[in-house]
């Protein structure tokens, strides 16, 4: 398995401090950014709680920043790299976290994997998502100056999910040839997206 961890002054620094920390006021703090790790605009815990860890920790606050972002980090490669608790394990000592953490993030990656897993999946990179498209075909067999014609047209309304929480409609018109080359268009995205999986 490719290498997780590099150790980083940074990463040295959090892996001290953590090994500081108890391992019954750790596991609180892994269980929550566990929770909480697939929302994307939110950390762990609150300014305010923050504040408490301070207090209850005797850590400055740059320490608690840096304590909270290497925990999620560790999460995140384990969730990208699909890593085996063993392997996590394995990884997390050989940047020098104890065995007392290791173990804790072991037992956590066991149980939770999953559901860490799926519930980043689940998050979206962009801000707006599909939600719905609603069609039509048209027809039109006559105009003012000519009696035989038909010209077929679709419209097309998207309607969008914005991260705030509103909707945005996208209307488009296609004559046939517009709408068979954005079909096209549609099957060589499809086949890039197949050979990705």
């Amino acid at each position: 398995m490719a290498l997780m961890f590099t150790q980083t002054k940074s990463i040295k620094r959090a892996v001290d401090q953590i090994n500081t920390i108890e391992s019954p006021k750790y596991a609180r703090i892994l269980s929550r950014v566990l929770q909480k790790i697939h929302l994307k605009d939110e950390r762990p815990f609150s300014s305010e709680e923050e504040g408490k860890l301070q207090d209850v920790l005797g850590i400055d606050s740059s320490d608690i920043t840096l304590v909270l972002e290497t925990t999620s980090f560790f999460v995140e490669q384990a969730a990208y790299h699909l890593a085996k608790p063993s392997v996590l394990s394995q990884q997390l000592k050989n940047i020098g976290l104890s065995e007392e953490k290791v173990s804790l993030f072991e037992k956590s990656w066991t149980s939770q994997a999953k559901d860490v897993v799926d519930r980043l999946r689940k998050r979206s990179l962009v801000p707006n998502q599909l939600e719905e498209v609603n069609w039509r075909l048209n027809l039109q067999m006559a105009q003012a100056d000519r009696t035989k014609m038909k010209s077929p047209n679709a419209m097309f309304e998207m309607v969008t999910s914005t991260s705030d929480g509103g909707n945005n409609r996208i209307q488009m018109e296609f004559s046939h040839e517009e709408l068979y080359q954005f079909y096209n268009q549609l099957e060589t995205i499809q086949s890039q997206l197949d050979s990705l999986t």
